[in-house]
């Protein structure tokens, strides 16, 4: 169990940084997504020009083709249609060719994403890992990136050609009448004002959607993964109502954010509808002026809408954007969570095979913002040697064995193994002659096999095979329905925790460390088992040097020296006869021990 429960470091939000350093930061993680860009914006034109030849062809052939001044010219007509139709094929190739290489470009952008993002979720520090919700871990790299990829890929192709048919269509309406034109654009001049303020607006709204995304991700898991505490103590009521009440949060952001998009798609519809009427009205008396042709006002007509169009979906656009800008911020949020340990990588020392000892130098640990964990831990343990770790819950035994293993660093002092400071060590050394086999053995829902297989990949099973029988586990192994093939469901459900803590020795005798810690998880098995579990450790043991957290103290009787910590620091140490004559706090713990094993 933990010493203390304490604050952990969050991940970081992302949520101080604007949207367009967010896009800028985006494309860093993912330079794929710069490739290409050049030639994905040229298509994107191409077929946007494609577009404006159909109402130019439709102005030519009405005022040359059908009211010439020498009459309908059929001729004119037939070419007139045969521009369009080369136009429409040629705006639908730019189009297919332009999508494909914009979700050819995003997919893979955003694969290089997902990876670094799950990545660099295992490097995070545990009290980040341990504080944070799951499900919001899990929606940051999932769904989070979801959404960036919904956006790139439809949103931003949409954005391309909104964009190109904006500036297109305003050129060739130029082109006709600059009137015509500043009518349009007057009509949507309060539109335009007010993006930045609806940018920001829907930027904050969908930023707590992300969020609450998250959390309802988290309310839904947990009585998954917990169904059995549900089931019995009867609390699916009160689960549901959590689960209800994280829905319709989630449903209140979601709807909020909505009604931005909602009022801004109709004012643009209100500008559209005001352009339209306007630009017949105006263009009927700048007709009858002579300024303009009925040819040119058609044309106009369809330049409008073109013109539009872009401009209604650049709404929904904008509200897509927002919501993956959110995403995108809180996946950079986890990038840029600084990890707590860092690797020495190849430059790192290499710890040398055999038996280590192991040093504590005035080691200082405190998780953030709480008190001392560890308090001037100064203790060295010879190479061969088992040593028992004991203490009350919360003394500070459990953070030891974390700060030796370097699954967390000192706050001060060093730990040094061979007289190595472990900071220094490579974590591929580290980790090879090293190994915590933790109290709960965490099972991946996989065969026996591919879980055992994890202390050493290059393990067949026949190596499995001798691993469980050297520590006297063979005929358990070949008493299961299906042996190293039988499956062991999610988290090991299958198996009992008894059997679950077999499977963490064999893990662990397959990777074959100089240094074994155990944190002791023997409580709630069986006599039979437990001594069974008693024999494999002692074989596991043999030959090297072992640090076992003592949660019975019938382990700190077979151990060479016995450790007692107390509030942090380490009060008493010894073996077990000369601690239990000494009495003090390993006295009165040995003694509740034994009252307790008697009554």
């Amino acid at each position: 169990m933990s010493d203390v429960v304490a604050a952990g470091t969050s991940v970081d939000s992302g949520a101080d940084i604007s949207a367009w350093q967010t896009l800028k930061r985006g494309i860093e993680v993912s330079p794929e997504l710069r490739q290409g860009f050049w030639g994905t914006v040229a298509l994107a034109l191409l077929g946007t020009a494609g577009r404006v030849v159909v109402p130019i062809a439709v102005q030519q052939t009405l005022d040359k083709g059908l009211n010439g001044p020498d009459g309908v010219d059929l001729g004119f007509v037939g070419v007139m249609a045969a521009v369009a139709a080369v136009a429409l094929v040629l705006t639908g190739v730019s189009s297919y060719f332009m999508t494909a290489r914009l979700f050819t470009t995003a997919e893979r952008g955003l694969a290089t994403l997902r990876i670094k993002a799950f990545r660099h979720v295992h490097d995070l520090p545990l009290l980040t890992q341990n504080t944070e919700r799951r499900g919001a871990l899990v929606s940051r790299v999932t769904s989070d990136v979801d959404q960036v990829s919904q956006f790139l890929v439809f949103g931003g192709i949409i954005g391309i050609i909104s964009v190109g048919q904006i500036v297109v269509a305003t050129a060739i309406m130029l082109f006709y009448s600059w009137q015509l034109t500043l009518v349009v654009w007057v009509c949507f001049l309060p539109l335009f004002a007010s993006l930045g303020y609806f940018q920001r607006r829907l930027s904050e709204a969908y930023g707590v959607v992300r969020g609450m995304v998250g959390q309802m991700l988290s309310v839904v898991s947990e009585p998954v993964v917990g169904a059995l505490v549900v089931r019995t103590h009867a609390i699916e009521d009160r689960t549901q109502a959590r689960i209800d009440d994280s829905i319709a949060r989630y449903q209140a952001a979601s709807t909020k954010a909505q009604g931005f998009t909602a009022f801004s798609f109709s004012l643009g519809g209100l500008s559209g509808g005001l352009a339209n009427a306007l630009v017949i009205l105006i263009g009927i008396w700048l007709g009858f002026a002579g300024d303009i042709t009925s040819g040119e006002v058609l044309a106009f007509a369809f330049l409008v809408t073109l013109f539009v169009s872009p401009v209604q979906m650049g709404t929904q656009v904008l509200t897509d954007g927002q919501n993956a800008i959110a995403g995108w911020r809180r996946v950079i949020g986890i990038l840029d969570t600084r990890a707590d340990l860092d690797d020495p990588g190849p430059d790192g020392a290499t710890l040398p095979e055999g038996p280590m000892t192991v040093e504590f130098d005035r080691v200082d640990f405190a998780y953030p913002g709480g008190p001392p964990v560890l308090v001037g831990v100064s203790e060295l343990i010879q190479a061969g040697s088992r040593v028992a770790v004991v203490g009350e819950t919360g003394s500070g035994k459990t953070t030891f064995a974390k700060v030796l293993t370097r699954l967390m660093d000192p706050t001060a002092g060093e730990v040094r193994l061979d007289g190595v400071d472990v900071r220094s060590i490579g974590f591929d050394s580290l980790r090879r002659r090293v190994v915590l086999v933790p109290q709960e053995g965490f099972l991946f829902d996989s065969t026996l096999f591919a879980n055992v297989r994890y202390g050493d990949l290059n393990a067949t099973a026949d190596d499995v095979r001798a691993a469980a029988t050297e520590l006297g586990l063979g005929d358990w192994l070949e008493g299961l329905p299906h042996g190293l093939e039988t499956r062991v469901g999610q988290r090991g459900e299958s198996l009992s925790a008894g059997e679950r803590q077999l499977v963490a020795l064999i893990r662990a005798h397959l990777a074959d460390p100089d240094l074994l810690v155990l944190d002791e998880a023997t409580s709630a098995v069986d006599p039979a088992l437990e001594m069974r579990i008693g024999r494999a450790l002692e074989r596991l043991m043999s030959g090297r040097t072992s640090v076992t957290i003592a949660h019975r103290l019938s382990t700190a009787e077979n151990a060479d020296e016995v450790i007692v910590f107390d509030r942090g620091r380490v009060v008493q140490r010894g073996s077990h006869q000369d601690l239990v004559a000494e009495g003090g706090v390993y006295g009165r713990l040995h003694g509740s021990w034994a009252a307790q094993q008697t009554s």
